[in-house]
């Protein structure tokens, strides 16, 4: 129990150091990089990532599969067993890699009709595609290991290495963009830090597991011995193109139903949104393997009581994305990359919308992973239905609208209502009302907060905040003062948020006039 909430701990330390870090950089480097390669090439490097991200759906889920298959012998320290699963990993990831090989080269045929007209040329979307192309194989091919890494709770070390030549290979792009605006180079300095990263993180693989012993002969064999690895990879398949074209595919469907350069508009707010999923995603992260070996205890009283925890946990975190995306965002874009670079309110919201009922799922899908439940199928089926239905009668007319909005009506029931009551009754065996009933003070909270953040924001930040001075000091006697008393609330009226504050006695103790409760652990 110790040792699982201190490597939980440590992921989380790490991650948020890295956060910090690359925070500050991605905006610094997308005004560069809009400055000094265009907006038309960045548009085009965000659908070509795209791409990419279409033809990863060819993992199919094998990993979160393999993954459920490492925590028992993990933590049992069965070392045969970790080496048959690892075998039948690399054997797959190696097929994987070779399957998006194939699929890279026969989209790219339909490139001279997708960007023939753009200014930068074909050669040059060539070679860019191609780049990322190699880099996603190598991945597969080389990176499976890191797999090993998440579910042993040393996440902290992939973020380590790969954060850290990602903020190396960033900083090279950045001189280079400045100094000789060459579009060629750009691209060539990615290729290189990616084989980097593949070399420096193995010769770690090799320092920490040196009993590791991979074979992918020996993994196609064991395939035989493990069918439940293909079940779920076929029941997780659907989920994993369900989430590519609602959650991954935004740049590809606005480049499609707009334009190009609105790809570029609109990926400078999502790369604000995308720091503050990948906030969230470092708990989540910090945090898998370690309810995957609670749940594999059988302890159900310490299980229920690690879920109202993470559930405080995650409001709090989802308050502090959500209060603060609605406060700046559009002032924020405003003074760093010009009023040109603004979109609509109404995208925002649904924007920001969308984020929220991405977020506040995670716990529930968190736990619903742990226990291995991927049999719902006819769900995900139902959210991608419904998502490409909406989606293409919408987008044509309404553009980045319709497309947000295809994404929120097809999700929003599913996620909302299904989820919970798949986890409880198949997975915690309890009465969905037990969830019902501990949500309730949690979305009445958030939605009397976030009426509050709406009205801060048309009456102090959109008349005030007009320069990034004055942006920096309005969200400091506007922001910093909301979080707290946000935070405040959830202690008084939540018992998640008590067992989590719980786990510091100081603050507990000073913050225990304010609840009837006087002990909750």
């Amino acid at each position: 129990m110790g040792e699982r909430v201190h490597r939980s701990i440590m992921n989380i330390k790490v991650g948020m150091l890295f956060y910090v870090l690359s925070l500050f950089l991605a905006f610094f480097s997308r005004k560069v990089f809009l400055d000094c390669l265009g907006a038309e090439f960045i548009g085009l490097t965000g659908m070509l990532m795209n791409i990419m991200s279409f033809l990863s759906v060819a993992e199919l889920g094998i990993g979160t599969s393999i993954v459920y298959f490492l925590y028992k012998p993990l933590q049992e320290n069965n070392h045969e067993k970790i080496n048959e699963v690892m075998s039948m990993l690399a054997y797959l990831y190696r097929c994987i890699g070779l399957v998006i090989l194939g699929g890279g080269v026969l989209v790219s045929t339909c490139f001279p009709q997708w960007f023939g007209n753009l200014s930068t040329g074909l050669p040059l979307v060539y070679f860019a595609f191609y780049a990322f192309l190699a880099t996603s194989v190598a991945g597969y091919i080389f990176n499976y290991k890191q797999l090993l890494v998440g579910a042993n709770q040393k996440q902290y070390l992939v973020n380590a290495y790969f954060q850290t030549i990602g903020i190396v290979q960033s900083l090279a792009q950045i001189l280079l963009a400045w100094y000789y605006r060459n579009l060629w180079l750009w691209v060539v300095v990615g290729l290189i830090f990616t084989v980097v990263g593949i070399i420096v993180f193995n010769m770690r693989i090799r320092q920490l597991y040196p009993w590791l012993r991979v074979s992918f002969r020996e993994g196609r064999q064991h395939l035989k011995q493990y069918p439940e690895v293909l079940q779920k990879t076929r029941q997780i398949f659907v989920q994993k193109i369900k989430d590519f074209i609602l959650y991954r595919s935004d740049e590809l469907l606005v480049g499609i139903f707009v334009s190009v350069t609105q790809v570029a508009f609109y990926g400078n707010y999502t790369i604000i949104t995308s720091k503050f999923n990948f906030l969230v995603n470092i708990l989540s992260d910090g945090m898998n393997a370690g309810v995957g070996n609670l749940i594999a205890e059988g302890n159900d009283k310490n299980t229920m009581k690690v879920f109202w925890e993470l559930t405080a946990v995650r409001f709090l975190i989802v308050g502090i994305v959500v209060f603060g995306l609605l406060l700046f965002i559009q002032p924020f874009i405003v003074c760093w990359f010009g009023a040109q670079y603004r979109l609509s309110d109404i995208i925002v919201y649904l924007l920001v919308f969308n984020i929220f009922i991405f977020l506040s799922r995670g716990v529930v899908e968190m736990f619903i992973s742990a226990h291995g439940l991927f049999s719902d199928v006819w769900a995900a089926w139902t959210e991608l239905v419904l998502n490409l239905t909406i989606t293409l009668c919408l987008a044509p007319f309404y553009g980045i609208v319709g497309i947000l909005l295809g994404k929120i009506l097809s999700v929003f029931f599913i996620a909302m209502l299904w989820k919970p009551y798949f986890l409880f009754s198949k997975g915690l065996h309890k009465s969905v009302w037990i969830y019902w009933r501990g949500m309730f003070p949690y979305y009445t909270i958030f939605l009397l907060f976030t009426i509050l953040a709406l009205l801060l924001r048309h009456v102090v930040m959109e008349p005030e905040a007009t320069t990034m001075p004055r942006l920096a000091g309005y969200a400091i006697i506007t922001y910093t003062p909301l979080i707290l008393l946000y935070f405040l609330t959830l202690s008084i009226a939540t018992r998640g948020m008590k067992y989590f504050i719980a786990r510091k006695p100081s603050i507990y103790n000073k913050m225990k006039f304010l609840t009837k409760e006087k002990n909750v652990c």
